[in-house]
């Protein structure tokens, strides 16, 4: 965990005509990760883009690449985004029966693991993978597409989950993804979220680099 708020743009609101400047941009930007958005069309009703795509664009930033696993049965798909280039795989909790067990093995490729609550999942789910998970992903809109509205009762989940994180002296990156914009990130950061996905808040912004300051806060 880093006591400074990061922020991870979402390249799923990005221009994929020229999604290599796009994901070179956002360093000089003042980025800090890349959220990479994978939907499968199964555990949730729409495709994205796959590993072929981040290998491809691996070579354009030196950011934290950020790869949210929206997919069924994700243990299988672990590999071949460690092999990509993503440095934090995150998988859902309600998409793993084995969730335990995927996050041991993506910590075993080296890289640091995160499990995903959609927003009608209570924090008590994750409450025994806290020693295996880098990361707690807070869902704040229900996943599968962007632009939503942000549900303001991920609010209370955010501060659930940071205090079941103190009381057991848990180093926790908690971060929050749906509907983040300037107003809901202070509300996200007051609650104790410290990595901040934007995806059309960012790449719809007229001044990106403004949008990403004043999300962080």
């Amino acid at each position: 965990m880093t006591d400074r708020i990061l922020v991870a743009p979402s390249i799923l609101s990005a221009d994929f005509s020229r999604l290599g400047e796009e994901v070179a941009s956002l360093s000089s930007l003042g980025a800090d990760w890349v959220h990479l958005d994978v939907m499968d069309g199964h555990f949730v009703p729409n495709i994205t883009f796959g590993a072929p795509v981040v290998r491809a664009v691996r070579s354009a930033s030196k950011l934290v690449f950020d790869a949210h696993l929206m997919v069924a049965e994700p243990a299988k798909w672990v590999h071949e985004f460690a092999d990509a280039g993503a440095d934090v795989i995150t998988v859902h909790r309600e998409a793993d029966a084995h969730v335990h067990r995927t996050l041991q093995l993506i910590r075993s490729l080296g890289k640091k693991a995160g499990v995903a609550l959609n927003p009608a999942t209570p924090e008590c789910e994750v409450e025994y993978l806290l020693d295996d998970a880098d990361m707690v992903l807070i869902m704040s809109v229900n996943p599968g597409f962007g632009g939503q509205k942000f549900i303001t009762s991920a609010l209370r989940k955010i501060e659930a989950v940071r205090n079941m994180a103190l009381r057991r002296g848990t180093k926790l990156d908690i971060q929050v993804d749906g509907g983040v914009n300037p107003q809901t990130a202070a509300l996200c950061r007051d609650a104790g979220a410290n990595v901040l996905v934007a995806g059309s808040a960012v790449f719809g912004a007229a001044d990106r680099a403004r949008a990403i300051a004043e999300i962080r806060g």
